[in-house]
């Protein structure tokens, strides 16, 4: 079968399923213009091609899922030269997989990955900063013997773990029983806005660190990047191809428009593997390839993550209430990012049952991390989000084989740390490119609001404004709150230290509070794109989001019209 995009023809199998794509970004009379994309949601590229698609997505995040354990571990006091450092990357990215796979495949079914998240780093950091977690001298810690060296880092894990896995549980709650949905009435644009545009402030700081270890290198990735997904998008590149009957022929193939990031990513991971070996970067500067050659030394070649690997989980008050803070973060965040993506991917908007499960699936998967020992959560990955955005691909399936690989690098300790040896400055390059999207596809929420109105200004500005400074003032000063109980200093520390959390708060309640007409606010064009209230009636169009088999049987057992994580909730009924 001959597929035909933009230009592109790419030879198929015979049982490929056959591409939507140009139906599905062709708009009717009563739809918005769809984005254009190379492949949407319900789209199946080649396998070979999706595993390039999808090697993508993995590159996009294994710089950011790597940095949170490098964070971690010094808090955990563990030794730079402590060889599990690489089970714990192994461990998360493996998660990650198991997670991402079930998230598109049966929870909200978008094209999303479920990575690590700063918003769970915040509140880790916050918890072993308690006096009972602070780690000992180096001297004493230097006369431990092993074993208790490894029991110094793992009885601190164990208490990420449980209080990890046990708020999550809060989450698990809101999606499976449709609680969620009660949050969505008052979930309007303007605190979408500030809630995504601040994922991407706030991470300016993380971007900048890592793009200065050599300025020359990241603007050279930056400028690459826009150079490869922007001006050369609609450049072909003649590429030989056989077909069945007609053996070798030239074909027309977009190269830069379907691989922007990972050419970008191995040019320069080449050129700072030239200047390497020609000692243009002196030894030990961040930018060397060889500068993290310890921990591709020291990964196992084969090592299967599992429950309670470090211990079972221990659970106290005040860790379950200061990880709590991390988990209605990702709850708020992840409701912003499930619109835009289905909006990005060609989806319809997301039923009520599909946000239901996404939130579910996703408090399910935090879960588990925290039993495996991840020592982080899950939430919805915004440099995926803005993966999407830049090569538009939004297929389910790219994201299906993305996490095969995560499962596999999770498994195959080797093949995940080579990918650490990509230098900072080349991370940093791209990274100024997706989180700057990020803001962008946060601040494209406005468009349903009325910007005239002096009263949506105000909030706009205060709600993201304000956040940044507090939180600001937050990380300077840590111990700032001093009520005399360690469990209510530290869970409001942690509140008050998240931007997101803060900013989508403010934006919420000033929204609601401060008076304003319907159109004045957005939410008559907002309505049309999210389920805002119970009395939304699913009346089975949005068949993205139908479960990938069983459908008849789940149609015929009209018990499952109740079930608020169920493709027939609230189903209407046929006459």
């Amino acid at each position: 079968m001959i597929m035909e995009l933009n230009n592109v023809t790419v030879e198929d199998g015979p049982d490929a399923s056959k591409s939507h794509t140009q139906a599905a970004n062709t708009p009717s009379n009563n739809e918005k213009p769809k984005p254009q994309l190379l492949y949407a949601i319900n789209d199946n590229p080649p396998w070979y091609l999706s595993i390039f698609l999808a090697f993508q997505h993995y590159l996009t995040m294994i710089g950011a899922i790597v940095s949170i354990p490098f964070i971690l571990t010094p808090a955990l006091c563990m030794s730079d030269e402590d060889a599990n450092r690489g089970i714990i990357i192994s461990t998360m990215i493996f998660v990650t997989g198991i997670v991402t796979y079930f998230q598109a495949t049966w929870g909200v079914r978008l094209p999303i990955v479920q990575g690590g998240t700063i918003s769970f780093l915040v509140p880790t950091l916050a918890i072993l900063a308690l006096p009972q977690w602070n780690c000992p001298e180096q001297a004493e810690m230097d006369a431990m013997n092993e074993a208790d060296r490894q029991e110094l880092w793992q009885v601190r894990m164990r208490e990420l773990s449980g209080a990890i896995a046990v708020s999550a549980m809060v989450q698990v709650v809101l999606g499976y029983t449709g609680l969620v949905g009660k949050i969505l009435k008052y979930v309007t644009p303007l605190t979408i806005v500030p809630t995504v545009s601040l994922v991407g402030l706030t991470l300016f700081e993380h971007a900048a660190d890592t793009a200065s270890k050599h300025w020359g290198i990241a603007v050279g990735t930056t400028g690459m990047l826009t150079l490869f997904s922007q001006i050369m998008s609609n450049v072909s590149v003649p590429i030989l191809a056989y077909r069945k009957g007609h053996g070798l022929e030239v074909r027309q193939f977009q190269l830069f428009r379907l691989f922007p990031v990972l050419l970008t990513i191995m040019i320069m991971w080449g050129l700072c593997g030239i200047l390497t070996a020609t000692d243009v970067f002196p030894p030990s500067h961040p930018s060397r390839t060889d500068v993290r050659l310890n921990v591709l030394t020291s990964a196992k070649w084969f090592y299967v993550p599992y429950p309670g690997q470090f211990g079972w989980p221990s659970v106290t008050l005040s860790g379950v209430l200061g990880m709590l803070a991390g988990v209605l973060a990702c709850t708020v965040e992840s409701l912003s990012y499930y619109p835009t993506v289905s909006q990005m991917s060609g989806a319809h908007s997301p039923p009520l049952h599909a946000i239901n499960r996404g939130i579910g699936t996703e408090g399910l998967g935090t879960v588990l991390a925290g039993l495996w020992g991840a020592g982080n959560g899950t939430n919805t990955f915004g440099e995926n989000v803005g993966a999407i955005g830049v090569t538009k691909i939004g297929s389910r399936r790219v994201i299906q084989w993305a996490a095969l690989i995560m499962v596999l690098q999770g498994v195959i300790g080797k093949f995940g740390a080579i990918f650490i040896l990509i230098p900072d400055s080349v991370v940093g390059g791209i990274f100024c490119v997706m989180f700057g999207m990020i803001i962008a596809f946060g601040l494209s929420t406005l468009q349903y609001v009325d910007l005239r109105s002096a009263r949506n200004l105000y909030i706009l500005g205060l709600s993201i404004f304000f956040p940044m400074v507090l939180c600001r003032w937050m990380q300077k000063n840590p111990g700032a709150i001093d009520t005399g109980n360690t469990t209510v200093d530290s869970t409001l520390s942690v509140l008050l230290g998240t931007t997101i959390l803060v900013g989508g708060f403010l934006g919420c309640l000033l929204d609601n509070v401060i008076p304003g007409t319907p159109a004045e606010r957005g939410l008559i064009d907002w309505a049309n794109e999210m389920p805002l209230g119970d009395d939304n009636i699913n009346d089975g169009t949005a068949t993205d989001y139908d479960f990938p088999f069983g459908m008849d049987a789940i149609r015929r057992w009209k018990w499952t019209y109740y079930i608020p994580f169920m493709p027939t909730y609230k189903l209407k009924k046929q006459s």
